[in-house]
């Protein structure tokens, strides 16, 4: 187990912005090749879908699952797998939550939302097309023991349905206009962002083959990482410009969304960020050896709503 001063020391010596470039050109190159092509029939379809998955996002979610898998000490093509199918089953989710009966915006990663550019009708199919294919990615791999083979497909499962992100979405809808709640402030981000992120990282521990313990500590870190991603996106909508989002700003407060500023408060939200990242970086103490990239991709996240 390494000290916190360890993990420091470790980390000045660690560079993010090239191991982020290095990964998402890794995971880009992978989808791209993976992805069904536009020459193939239903061309409008898998055109909509290759829009969405290629557009320049951040791919902090199959970066997480890599970094995961790396610090346990094994990354190869079961992690990567894993990787890809989080994404795109996260831009499902991204595709759905654009569509005009829900937030109905027009911009998402710096471009036109999907069902502005191909209608609504493929959006939602290029959406419901992409959960399915992010399932039978993950059929074609095995979790290796101690893990039953089918463990990833069920985390990823559990983290997107009624009791995951859909029923972190349903809530978080239905909030809207409502007063002040703190307890379905807290169920909203737990269950529409926290959990697919808590996946993330425990299915690059799992396909690492993590001990019991390395994936507690590592679902700690996820757990905690997850709830400060979401308060940092809520600051940063009502604080950051749509050029510097690549989506629109000030939506929330616009359309009357539950979220943590709004019940708590900017500089509250804030110190809550803080607190989660120090609960998270704490995490990583308890693994056999250092994780850098989880120890600054934590910090880059919560420096974001700085």
């Amino acid at each position: 187990m390494l000290s916190r001063n360890s993990l420091q020391a470790l980390s000045a010596m660690f560079d993010l912005q090239q191991y982020l470039d290095s990964q998402r050109r890794r995971i880009n190159a992978a989808l791209d090749q993976r992805l069904p092509a536009v020459t193939e029939r239903p061309s409008a379809l898998h055109q909509a879908m290759r829009y969405s998955v290629l557009a320049p996002g951040k791919r902090l979610r199959p970066v997480l699952c890599l970094a995961a898998a790396e610090t346990i000490g094994r990354s190869d093509d079961t992690a990567l797998t894993a990787a890809l199918a989080i994404e795109i089953l996260h831009t499902y989710t991204l595709i759905h939550d654009d569509l005009p009966s829900m937030d109905d915006d027009a911009l998402r990663r710096g471009q036109k939302t999907l069902h502005i550019v191909a209608g609504e009708a493929n959006a939602i199919l290029a959406g419901d097309a992409l959960l399915t294919l992010a399932f039978e990615w993950l059929a074609e791999v095995c979790a290796p023991p101690p893990y039953p083979p089918n463990q990833l497909s069920l985390e990823l499962a559990r983290a997107a349905g009624s009791r995951g992100l859909i029923g972190g979405q349903v809530e978080d809808l239905a909030a809207e206009g409502q007063g002040a709640n703190a307890d379905t402030v807290d169920y909203i981000h737990r269950h529409k962002t926290a959990e697919l992120i808590l996946a993330t990282v425990r299915m690059g521990g799992i396909a690492a083959g993590a001990t019991p313990s390395e994936l507690a500590a590592l679902s700690a870190y996820g757990e905690n990482l997850g709830l400060a991603f979401q308060i940092v996106d809520d600051i940063l909508n009502e604080t950051a410009t749509a050029a510097a989002l690549g989506k629109a700003a000030g939506s929330d407060r616009a359309r009357g969304k539950m979220t943590f500023v709004a019940v708590h408060g900017l500089e509250a939200a804030r110190t809550r960020v803080e607190q989660l990242t120090r609960e998270a970086l704490s995490a990583l103490e308890l693994l056999p050896r250092a994780s850098e990239p989880l120890a600054e991709l934590a910090r880059f996240i919560s420096s974001r709503g700085c």
